[in-house]
């Protein structure tokens, strides 16, 4: 009996040893890309590192093997492998052979992540916040309260939910002024400025956009989407101006605005207009509006751009995915038009045919920024008071893993960029 327990704990380490480590592929075989990300932050979470090997298998993620990580994987609807050391070293020393366009990048920390948001419910839902929940990620609510009280260093990752900082509400006065949800949004925001010892909103959300500015200068990570992009970068260039018009701040716009904006104070944009109608959906020329682009949905794609692994970590990070050309979708801001992009800023997406923009990232200070056009990548054009996208439906959508590419894109440790 001694010599059969002997055996069994020889036997039970052997087979140990030899199946090491989980595997998680991110390529075409994958039966949930997103929930996958969500295994990779509970496992950081339990303070195990996770190694993503970038461009092998549309993202793969390695970790050590423990059978709760595998029940997970199952409860979760995830494929994975279990592999021995042996395998996984093999898979290591291919990827680290210099001629192949594969990196292997140490996660060791899971972020701690933040969604600016308004508390009250408003009539859309926002891509990053569905994504988070499937995905099973945790997150903080935070808003104008908060970043005033100075909370924003609490965390690492940062989401500006559909916002506008321009303080014109989104310029939604000319289809929905008399909507109830619009006039109590008014009324909110309205309080919510002088309650923090502002005249107007407009002052309030530039207060709020320099104060991001601050987090994202001290190392912060900073993503957001859809109408957030464009008036974050409009807020701050037009500091000091009075950009709106007398149905959102109460006194007329500064006739003169487009004269007095100062691009050196965006993160990505220079030289655009702002539009002078206050009744027009748009705001300014950035934005590659629906009435400007000339495709229609079954023609509507953009493609990313391949980045060297080894040599451009971060960019690869971001753009891993088992598709590489990606659905468009709608938004209050589409797109960017690339001529009011600056040259420092870097283009992982576009659409050539338009000369647009989807996806872009630059640095500011110590941190970095993401802005992804559109607002929902499974919801061609979203409208106000649709339903939110079940992302069941949608487990793998190739335009959300770019979304959750941000999310553990922190948790890398750091890795110059080398161009």
């Amino acid at each position: 009996m001694k010599r059969l327990l002997i055996v069994c704990a020889l036997l039970a380490g052997f087979l140990t040893s030899q199946a090491a480590y989980i595997l998680i592929p991110m390529d075409e075989t994958q039966t949930d890309h997103l929930k996958a990300y969500g295994i990779a932050y509970m496992v950081l979470k339990r303070d195990v590192d996770v190694t993503w090997l970038l461009n092998y298998h549309g993202g793969s993620f390695l970790f050590h093997d423990f059978p709760d990580f595998e029940k997970e994987c199952s409860i979760r609807g995830v494929k994975y492998q279990v592999i021995a050391n042996g395998q996984a070293d093999q898979i290591l020393a291919e990827i680290a052979d210099p001629q192949v366009n594969q990196d292997a990048i140490k996660l060791q920390k899971a972020p701690k992540v933040a969604v600016y948001s308004p508390k009250d419910k408003l009539p859309w839902d926002d891509a990053v916040t569905l994504a988070l929940t499937y995905a099973e990620i945790p997150y903080d609510l935070v808003y104008d309260d908060d970043v005033i009280n100075g909370k924003l260093p609490l965390y690492d990752w940062l989401h500006l939910h559909h916002e506008d900082f321009t303080g014109q509400y989104g310029r939604f006065y000319a289809m929905y002024h008399t909507a109830a949800w619009y006039q109590q949004d008014v009324a909110t925001q309205e309080a919510t400025a002088h309650k923090l010892g502002f005249q107007k909103v407009s002052q309030l959300k530039l207060a709020i956009a320099q104060k991001i500015r601050d987090f994202t200068a001290g190392g912060g990570y900073l993503f957001a989407m859809c109408s957030a992009p464009d008036s974050y970068d409009i807020a701050l260039a037009a500091e000091g101006v009075d950009i709106c018009a007398e149905m959102y701040d109460g006194d007329p716009a500064d006739p003169n605005m487009n004269s007095k904006l100062d691009y050196s104070k965006c993160f990505a944009f220079k030289d655009f207009k702002l539009k002078m109608n206050p009744l027009e959906y748009s705001k300014s020329t950035i934005d590659n509006s629906p009435s400007d682009r000339h495709l229609t949905r079954d023609h509507d794609f953009f493609t990313l751009f391949e980045f060297s692994a080894k040599w451009d970590p971060i960019p690869t990070m971001l753009c891993q995915d088992h598709e590489q050309i990606i659905k468009g979708f709608m938004g209050q801001t589409t797109a960017f038009k690339k001529q009011y992009i600056k040259s420092d800023v870097l283009v992982m997406g576009e659409n050539k045919s338009e000369n647009e923009a989807r996806y872009i990232h630059g640095e500011f200070g110590k941190g970095t920024w993401t802005f992804y056009g559109g607002h929902d990548p499974e919801d061609y054009q979203h409208l106000v008071g649709d339903p939110p996208t079940d992302l069941a439906l949608h487990k793998n959508s190739a335009g959300y893993r770019l979304i959750l590419n941000n999310v553990l894109f922190p948790a890398a440790k750091k890795k110059k960029q080398k161009t």
